[in-house]
């Protein structure tokens, strides 16, 4: 482990591998021999080092933790979304798991199949802000603007500094026609990081909608 901590992966790999011949149902070595090449970058190797300890060990929440880390670098979100939900089969309690359930099915554009996983991490915790967030994106992907801005309310009264809450509420007014009230939230967005350049662009878009050519194309020629 401190081999690897260390960044020493091709000793760490050498002790992993002396581990698991002495002990061949030894789970830890595999895991951590999967983490390893991870963090080598070498995915698909890791995967097949989990699937080893998988085969130990059906239940062993580290090792589908890693295959969730190791097909998000791969991008096969799909693949992700299946070791993530039977981590929240084996650890219904964990709001971080619902969580993580939500934002895979959003990568993959499945907008409503999200809604039910925010709500189960809501269940176990109201106030959790990030899934409040992920859930109003839904809704607004989904065209319900006046729900979503509502959550990114909530949101914002959880955590003032919440940048992306403002950032979305801006999106979400925008759909209502409401560009006053978007640069608003867009300026609150740029008023907590002033180098964010998403509510920046954002804020140029709904000048151009007021019809104000000048103030957009200020902020258009300084990004």
């Amino acid at each position: 482990m401190k081999l690897s901590a260390s960044k020493n992966y091709a000793e760490a790999l050498q002790y992993f591998d002396k581990a698991i011949n002495q002990t061949g149902n030894y789970t830890d070595a595999w895991v951590h021999k999967g983490d390893t090449q991870r963090a080598m970058k070498d995915y698909n190797a890791s995967l097949l080092s989990y699937d080893q300890a998988l085969k130990i060990d059906k239940n062993r929440t580290t090792a589908w933790s890693g295959i969730v880390e190791a097909y998000t670098s791969l991008k096969k979100y799909d693949k992700a979304y299946s070791a993530a939900a039977k981590i929240t089969e084996l650890d219904p309690k964990n709001k971080v798991n619902w969580l993580k359930e939500g934002n895979f099915l959003q990568l993959q554009g499945s907008y409503d199949k999200a809604i039910p996983k925010y709500d189960g991490a809501l269940v176990l915790d109201p106030q959790y802000k990030d899934a409040l967030y992920r859930k109003g994106i839904s809704l607004l992907a989904l065209g319900n603007a006046t729900s979503a801005i509502d959550l990114f309310d909530q949101v914002i009264v959880i955590d003032p500094k919440y940048k992306n809450a403002y950032n979305a509420k801006g999106l979400a007014l925008e759909t209502k026609g409401l560009y006053g009230e978007a640069q608003e939230a867009y300026n609150m967005s740029l008023e907590i990081d002033p180098k964010w350049s998403q509510p920046l662009i954002n804020k140029e878009h709904s000048l151009l909608a007021l019809g104000k050519m000048d103030e957009a194309m200020k902020i258009f020629v300084a990004i």
